[in-house]
């Protein structure tokens, strides 16, 4: 064989192999490399996973793991693992898995409606990484609670309910100092002004809005219903707001699962300082979280004389409202004479 045929049949290998490699190589990084049959999937790599955990998430979705495995080595990927929450799209080849894999996403976080500080923790926990224990502990870190005027019993106020984005492997620190910074935003020069003239601190503001949440599920009752309190502050009366009740027996029995809808007169002599029958002036911190619309309630009250309010049992989720003791009597009346026809005792 001469040397120009030991030539060209080298190179014909040469391509041929090439070809083959390139077919391979094609096939590794740019074929579809999905087996899950949703338009997209989530996957959530926690902070500090290597590569084999990330293999261990990811299998259920990959076809080919060889193929994946090969294209994040090619990629550098596994010695640049990244923490987070990322979006797989069916069809997707590996190099598109891999790029997905360098790019998390946002989570979208909403809250609302928590009678605790345990019970947000606990729902933040279920929409990012920290989990509910780290989350409290840095809740009630006391160098945070000194340095941001907030106590135990009030620093659930900070927490403005609302959606927010947040990436999934957010620790518990930033996502408090975020709800901090968010709680700074909220309270503007407008909001801050309005509580100062009705004489009252924010932090005042969202107490007493807490209980204006808990009376009344109707937003546009809450102005009207703000203004009693208000009103009833000014005389210096005590506000006797049932919702404080609840609380209170609540809390000392350590029982947040009862439910309490008929206060007795057993329960008005519940020694707590969240009691606000036995107590002048306002609760330490909210019974609740209060929405923006109970906050703006408060410091956007509706100008009226009433003292009393009774829920109504014609216009049901509203309630009646009166100037004198009478006139609630004969309120208060009716309402009990419905709910004893309801059977309601407790």
């Amino acid at each position: 064989m001469n040397f120009k045929k030991i030539i060209g049949i080298v190179s014909v290998l040469v391509v041929t192999a090439a070809i083959v490699y390139g077919y391979i190589l094609y096939r590794n990084i740019f074929s579809s490399n999905t087996k899950f049959e949703d338009k997209e999937i989530a996957v959530f790599i926690p902070t500090n996973s290597d590569f084999d955990q990330v293999k261990d998430i990811v299998r259920p979705y990959i076809e080919d793991m060889s193929k994946f495995e090969s294209v994040a080595e090619k990629k550098s990927y596994i010695t640049n693992i990244k923490a987070g929450k990322f979006i797989f799209k069916k069809g997707m080849n590996s190099n598109e898995i891999i790029n997905s894999l360098r790019q998390p996403v946002p989570v979208h976080i909403a809250f609302n409606n928590q009678e605790r500080l345990e019970d947000l923790a606990g729902r933040i926990g279920q929409q990012i990484e920290a989990d509910s224990t780290s989350l409290m502990k840095a809740f009630l870190d006391p160098e945070f609670l000194k340095e941001n005027g907030f106590t135990e019993d009030n620093v659930l106020s900070m927490f403005i309910p609302n959606s927010y984005e947040f990436f999934w492997n957010t620790n518990a620190e930033k996502f408090r100092d975020r709800m901090a910074k968010e709680y700074r935003n909220f309270w503007n020069g407008e909001r801050t002004q309005k509580a100062e003239a009705l004489g009252l601190t924010p932090l005042q503001v969202s107490a007493l809005a807490s209980i204006v949440h808990k009376e009344t599920v109707k937003t546009d009752e809450r102005p009207r219903v703000a203004g009693v309190y208000l009103n009833r502050l000014e005389k210096g009366m005590k506000l006797e707001a049932d919702p404080t009740v609840i609380y209170a027996v609540k809390k000392n029995s350590g029982d947040w699962t009862q439910v309490i809808k008929r206060v007795l007169n057993k329960d008005l002599a519940t020694v707590s300082p969240y009691n606000m029958y036995a107590n002048n002036g306002l609760p330490p911190g909210p019974i609740a979280m209060p929405d923006i619309t109970a906050i703006d309630a408060v410091l956007n009250p509706e100008k009226h004389n009433y003292i009393y309010f009774c829920a109504s049992v014609t216009n049901f989720g509203y309630h009646e409202f009166a100037v004198t003791a009478a006139q609630h009597e004969v309120n208060r009346q009716k309402y009990v004479a419905w709910i004893n026809s309801q059977g309601i005792k407790r």
